[in-house]
Order: structure tokens, then C-alpha cells, then sequence
């Protein structure tokens, strides 16, 4: 099969397209033809090596972790799935590789695709559903009547955060700029603080929940929004917890664990129409590195996707 590896660390010139074994399906797997690949930051920390600690891999290294294909083989044990069914799914890092045509995944970690929505929009789902669902629902326990505030409004993680938050009855503040204003307003975004022309730490006030996908002096600024009592759920870089004990709040970093039967709900609202997913820029699996220098440029919108295969192919 073809699949994109990398044999060192370093740069997208790292990322070879190159034949490589079709993986091993475990008792416990499914073998997934891959159609559409979704990428995300995490792939470019592990090609660059800043995960090397956290999540050891031997070269080469297959990248990638969100995917959404056809499965080909089960193993015997097996059950809820059958050859032939279209299934999504984000596996565990440990194991990862989905930048192929093929992969094996623990079938815990799949549902049945949406039937309503392509493999395209299937594959942009599961990393950013998964991560808003576990800091927002899980997490902070949203509810109706909360004020919540979700930075990166207009990204993967936020556009789903945004609906979900909604969904929950929760009063919603987002940050975007330019054209995501207006994609974050249509996800029924109560209010859109563009944060190149106000500093939303002067705009937002009485937060109950700050959902942070960005870190850095964005973080830091956020303490200053919460009422006493409020959450601070980081997913990009841990909060202090001397930062929030001084603010009077609590703070949580969140690293989502693949679960399938959390990706069973998001298909459940896809179909439903309750959900929207918003697909950015769309590449062939041989262009894997074009689109991390676009991720990591910052000029990428929405869920980047590599189309792999054509679903009858």
C-alpha cells in the first residue's frame, strides 16, 4: 500500500510517499481501507518529534490519526461491525498511521460513519468532536444558562465546541477573525469578538467556562473574563493551577482518549442536522506535506483533508 512515513524528525520535507506493508488486524481490530484522512496539529508535533516523550514511536513512522474508510477485514473478536460497513474513527497515537490505504484500529475506537455526510466530512470529525465533547460535556459539564467563552471559534475543535455548546442551551462568546466571523455567527454563536480589531479580555465578562484551544498569552488573558467558581479547559497547553487558584476558578488540560462510542453521538447529531462540519481545504494523500506547511503557517481553514481512495476503489 502507499502511505506517507517519516524516517527521522524534522521538517514536511521529512514526509516520504512510499510503499509500505499493509498492517496486521488483531483479534480485537478492524482493517479499514482509508478514503479520506483528517489532519491535525498533533501531526505535526509528532513529525517535528515535540511528542517524541510523550508518545514513542520506531521509525518509520506512519502519520496521522483521524480517518474515515471501508472495512476489509474484522478480527475474531470482534462484534458490531460487518465487512463492507463505512466506518470513522481517530485511533489511539500509540498506533496511529491513518496517512494510508489502509489501517488497523482497535474497533473501540470506530462508529458507523454519518449516513448522511461524505468521507470527507466523516474523516474531519472525529480528533476536534472528541475534544469538544470531553471538555465541554464531560469536563465542565455545560448547562443551560452558562456563559461560555470558546477561543478559535473558526478551527476544527471550535466550530463543533461552538454547536455543542449551543445545543446545551449555554450562552455563546467566540473568538475569530475574517471570514470566520461570519462561520462562527451561522454556528449560532451568541456574540463574535474579532480579536484583531478588540481585545476580547475587555469585551467578555461573568465567563463560566473558557474553552482554550490556544494557549499562550491567550490563556493568560482569560483569567481575567471568569466568575469566581468558573472552569478554564485548556487542550492545547496545560493551565497553572497557581494561575487559577489566584482567579478563584478551576482549570483543567484535556488530552481525549478515542472513543467510538462518543463518535456514535456526534454521527447520531450529524444526521440529525443538529450538527455541522466544516471542511477546510481538501488535498490528495501524496500532498500530506503541502498541508502541514499550511497548518502550521496558520493560513489553513477549517479541517484540512487528504483523500486517499475513492469510496468504490
Amino acid at each position: 500500500m502507499k502511505a506517507i512515513r517519516i524516517h527521522a524528525y524534522g521538517g514536511p520535507e521529512q514526509m516520504q510517499f512510499e510503499d509500505a506493508p499493509v498492517p496486521t488486524c488483531g483479534t480485537g481490530d478492524l482493517l479499514v481501507r482509508v478514503v479520506a484522512a483528517g489532519v491535525n496539529p498533533i501531526d505535526w508535533k509528532m513529525r517535528s518529534g515535540l511528542m517524541a516523550e510523550q508518545l514513542p514511536k520506531p521509525f518509520p513512522i506512519t502519520l496521522g490519526s483521524d480517518a474515515a474508510g471501508i472495512v476489509t477485514a474484522l478480527g475474531g473478536a470482534v462484534r458490531g461491525f460487518e465487512l463492507g460497513d463505512d466506518v470513522f474513527f481517530y485511533a489511539e497515537f500509540a498506533r496511529g498511521g491513518t496517512y494510508a490505504e489502509y489501517v488497523a484500529v482497535d474497533a473501540s475506537q470506530v462508529a458507523k460513519k454519518p449516513r448522511t455526510a461524505p468521507f470527507s466530512t466523516a474523516a474531519a470529525l472525529p480528533t476536534p468532536g472528541q475534544a469538544a465533547w470531553t471538555a465541554l460535556i464531560e469536563t465542565a459539564r455545560i448547562e443551560r444558562g452558562l456563559r461560555v467563552l470558546i477561543h478559535g471559534g473558526a478551527g476544527a475543535l471550535g466550530t463543533i465546541a461552538v454547536q455543542l455548546a449551543k445545543e446545551h442551551g449555554a450562552h455563546v462568546i467566540a473568538t475569530a477573525s475574517g471570514d470566520g466571523v461570519a462561520l462562527v455567527e451561522s454556528l449560532g454563536a451568541d456574540e463574535v469578538i474579532d480579536y484583531r480589531t478588540r481585545r476580547f479580555e475587555q469585551v467578555a465578562r461573568d465567563i463560566d467556562i473558557v474553552l482554550d484551544t490556544l494557549g499562550g498569552a491567550t490563556q493568560e488573558a482569560s483569567w481575567a473574563t471568569m466568575r469566581k467558581g468558573g472552569i478554564l479547559v485548556a487542550t492545547a497547553m496545560p493551565p497553572s493551577p497557581e494561575r487559577a487558584a489566584a482567579a478563584g476558578v478551576r482549570a483543567a488540560f484535556v488530552f481525549t482518549a478515542p472513543r467510538g462510542a462518543v463518535l456514535a453521538q456526534l454521527a447520531q447529531r450529524v444526521d440529525d442536522g443538529r450538527l455541522r462540519v466544516v471542511v477546510g481545504q481538501e488535498l490528495a494523500l501524496a500532498d500530506a506535506a503541502q498541508a502541514h506547511r499550511l497548518g502550521e503557517s496558520g493560513k489553513a481553514r477549517g479541517k484540512m483533508i487528504l483523500h486517499v481512495a475513492a469510496p468504490g476503489g
